[in-house]
């Protein structure tokens, strides 16, 4: 799931009528760049806007060039309403210390850090505090490391609970997960050659509240069914989750102030 906007549908832009986009290349149109993802899933172009303002291309098999570039053109200005919304709304990602008293968030819930000399794992939650151990937080690195990887294993055993009871309400297989740093996403799902796929959410969504990550794991398990963002997929979510809307307003607004790390 793209923590980005998005336009559900149509090596250079100077490519020659009849030459087919190819999955990772640049293509230029009147001074922007676009990053073209081929999806044999796909039917229709659609764009992609990313939290750090760079543009995804979404194309079929077989796209040309110059249906691309028509495609972009005429969505000119909704790319520019949403560069500028962005441009208002830049991220606020805040810095965190490693000494007691720095607050981190949990499934929404504050947790205050607390440096401690006692073994065991470096990380850990007990007794309402995130009790680190001193040896880690006098490297702020490893600090990092350790507070992350325990976001990673936290996240993930919470969201492997959360999954079966989503996949069973959206009528989907339930895929493999895995928590980790996945970018400019919340989440991503890819399909798989057998089975379900493997859905991917980031580690950072875990300081969020526990219904924004079931959004996020809804968004995504939604992708089983439906490849794009068009119609037939909000058609999808909106039965799982009546006010998905409201919800991604919400991520949209807390995820730009997560600490990412």
């Amino acid at each position: 799931m793209p923590a980005a906007d998005q336009l559900p549908s149509a090596s250079d832009s100077a490519a020659p009528d009849g030459a087919l986009l190819v999955d990772g290349q640049r293509l230029s149109v009147d001074g922007r760049e676009y990053q073209v993802v081929v999806s044999a899933r796909r039917k229709r172009l659609g764009l992609t806007v990313e939290r750090d303002g760079s543009l995804l291309l979404r194309v079929p098999v077989g796209c040309e060039t110059a249906r691309a570039e028509g495609f972009v053109r005429q969505s000119r200005r909704w790319i520019e309403a949403k560069l500028g919304i962005q441009a208002e709304h830049r991220p606020a990602h805040p810095v965190r210390v490693f000494r007691d008293g720095e607050v981190f968030r949990y499934l929404g819930r504050e947790y205050r850090l607390l440096v401690v000399d006692e073994g065991g794992d470096p990380v850990r939650l007990a007794a309402g505090r995130l009790r680190l151990d001193k040896r880690a937080a006098t490297d702020p690195r490893r600090a990092r490391r350790e507070i992350v990887a325990w976001y990673r294993k936290s996240g993930l055993r919470w969201s492997q609970r959360r999954l079966q009871p989503w996949a069973a309400r959206m009528e989907v297989p339930e895929p493999g997960v895995t928590v980790r740093d996945v970018g400019n996403r919340w989440g991503t799902y890819r399909p798989g050659d057998q089975g379900a796929g493997q859905m991917a959410l980031h580690w950072a969504i875990f300081q969020l509240p526990a219904h924004l990550v079931d959004y996020v794991i809804a968004h995504e398990l939604a992708h089983i069914r439906v490849s794009g963002h068009g119609p037939e997929y909000w058609t999808l979510l909106r039965r799982a989750i009546p006010e998905c809307e409201a919800r991604k307003e919400e991520l949209d607004d807390l995820g730009r102030r997560l600490w990412l790390g």
